[in-house]
């Protein structure tokens, strides 16, 4: 269920006037006026929260675990293991 922001068209009280979330359905009927001073209200387009997930697949356990090998820059042409099975270095000398 998505989070909706409403905001007081005229004056409101302090609680619309600056705005408040409220978590409903995309069905549901959009809110008219504030419950506490009855104020109009309209419903404001935010920023979308967006879980993008993927950063946990490259951590360490992860990697071994999946049968891979990681390395990471040691130095100019030198890269040493993080995780996984293989050799500790790889040099390109």
């Amino acid at each position: 269920m998505p989070i909706h922001l409403y905001i007081a068209d005229t004056e409101g009280c302090a609680s619309c006037r600056d705005g408040f979330e409220v978590l409903q359905r995309l069905g549901d009927p959009p809110l008219a006026y504030c419950e506490a001073c009855g104020a109009c209200l309209r419903r404001a387009i935010s920023a979308p929260s967006i879980a993008v997930g993927g950063a946990h697949l490259l951590k360490e356990s992860h990697v071994a675990r999946s049968g891979f090998t990681q390395y990471r820059r040691a130095g100019r042409g030198v890269y040493e293991k993080t995780a996984g099975k293989g050799p500790d270095f790889i040099s390109g000398d």
